[in-house]
């Protein structure tokens, strides 16, 4: 049992074993569960505990559980149909139409203090465009629903562009259950604007991090170091006046949360704001990867944050009205249902397993550049050699993306082992050092995961053990959580 390929951990009110093989949580007495902790341990002296309790984990033993089977390689299995799903299961593209920006937002992917490319005054071409629509509508053949997104620089800066390609992708996505999506800093919009994407039902990603000290900290013009607060909220409040549906239906608000802020005022900035009751609201934290110095998280950050998750399980065993949660952790809930839902029992490990992490390149979240390059996603640099996975004239570049996709490989030795592995986050761009993809920058991100991991399955327990069903749609709706 020493070499079992279980993780113990506890709650306030169980003792639980997770079994990597049969990927299942098991629930156990006081007495089993400090037997196979002093086991693990390398203590075999089970000579303080009754025959009932001995018995019973041999039982464990004998059912299957408790194995010592680790996988002997990593390799993602979509691998054996990559080829299939790129040419007909692309589900998205995402045009970067500009990389102009009217906006020097701190934190921002290109503000310089990443290792990725700064602001330009560069414009896609609408050949370029019409390339990459044809190529999502190519590359989709099976998906009954595509989704077109608008992404920048600031997109608004190129409204009339815009237009151009709705118009071309609904001309060629006909027959198809197309979407359309935008993302603005919102200090551009116009009512014509308005009318225009509420006709043709355009969804909207509108940033804004909290009341006007947090968000003005931040998100302030490129030619003065003054704060954009007052012209998003005029610009909300005409929404709110001229076009309400669409304010409450397609309007979603993006708050970036950064650690140096005060969490409670965030918080109670959204709990207060009466134009977005009825719209969605996410929150994402500053982008870590490719950041050229680490973000830091205060123990004041963090516990603020985890009384709010607490009112969130509160409301989901009975105890709290969901009036009085935060909108900013809801999406949390919506991680546990997913991690929840892939536990499901199995027989044992495969010998060829991949870690959880990497979608499949270029088929989940494809993102063009304003050159025709093709990425994974827009989170990824692009600057790095290794994140281009094509070009919209040339294709994809299969060898790459099998290389992504496949990222466990490069620390295969510690991924066969590790108790996470069917819940790791981790995708290339945790090991992107632009040049080469880094084993030693993939692992330092792991205590991170395990801890998050395990953080994640002691809520999942404590949930369960007052009662709560963990079922999504019995009262939160996925478009809260969902990007």
């Amino acid at each position: 049992m020493e070499d079992s390929f279980v993780h113990l951990f506890t709650t306030p009110g169980g003792y639980y074993l997770y079994d990597i093989n049969k990927n299942t949580i098991l629930s156990l007495q006081k007495e089993q569960f400090e037997v196979i902790k002093n086991n693990l341990s390398g203590n075999q002296d089970n000579s303080g505990y009754g025959n009932h309790t001995i018995d019973s984990v041999n039982y464990l033993r004998d059912l299957g559980f408790l194995s010592s089977k680790r996988p002997k390689e990593m390799y993602n299995p979509i691998s054996d149909t990559l080829i299939y799903h790129l040419n007909n299961k692309v589900k998205m593209i995402t045009l970067q139409i500009t990389r102009q920006c009217n906006l020097r937002c701190k934190y921002c992917v290109y503000s310089g203090n990443y290792e990725n490319r700064g602001h330009e005054n560069v414009k896609m071409s609408f050949e370029t465009a019409k390339k990459g629509i044809d190529f999502l509508i190519e590359n989709s053949k099976d998906n009954e629903r595509i989704f077109l997104a608008f992404y920048g620089g600031e997109p608004l800066i190129e409204f009339d562009f815009i237009k151009e390609c709705i118009k071309y992708y609904e001309e060629k996505g006909e027959g198809k259950e197309i979407h359309t999506t935008l993302t603005t800093n919102a200090t551009l919009i116009t009512e014509e604007m308005l009318a225009y994407l509420c006709k043709h039902n355009v969804n909207l990603l509108i940033s804004l991090d909290g009341p006007a000290e947090v968000h003005n900290k931040n998100r302030v013009y490129c030619n003065e170091d003054k704060g954009t607060f007052e012209k998003v909220m005029d610009n909300i409040d005409m929404i709110k006046e001229k076009f309400p549906s669409y304010l409450d239906k397609r309007v979603t608000f993006n708050a970036v949360l950064d650690p140096e802020n005060d969490f409670s005022c965030v918080n109670d900035f959204f709990a207060d704001f009466q134009e977005i009751k009825q719209s969605n609201l996410i929150s994402s934290q500053i982008a870590d990867y490719y950041k050229k110095e680490d973000i830091e998280y205060s123990d004041t950050y963090i516990s603020k944050l985890r009384y709010e998750y607490f009112k969130l399980f509160l409301s989901k065993v009975g105890y709290l009205n969901k009036k009085y949660t935060s909108k900013l952790v809801w999406r949390y809930y919506g991680q546990m249902i997913d991690r929840y839902n892939r536990l499901e029992l199995t027989k044992e490990i495969p010998d060829k397993v991949h870690h959880g992490g990497p979608c499949t390149p270029g088929v989940q979240r494809l993102f063009m550049d304003v050159n025709g390059n093709l990425y994974p996603c827009e989170r990824v640099s692009e600057t790095s050699s290794q994140m281009q996975i094509g070009n919209v004239d040339t294709g994809f570049d299969v060898d790459k993306i099998k290389t992504l996709l496949n990222i466990g490989r490069i620390s295969e030795k510690k991924c066969i082992n590790c108790w996470a592995l069917r819940f790791c986050s981790l995708c290339a761009a945790a090991a992107d050092e632009n040049s080469n993809l880094s084993m030693e920058k993939k692992v330092s991100h792991c205590i991170s995961v395990r801890n998050y991991v395990e953080n994640l399955l002691k809520d999942i327990c404590t949930l369960r053990e007052f009662g709560d069903e963990l079922d999504l749609f019995k009262d939160i709706d996925s478009a809260d959580w969902q990007i």
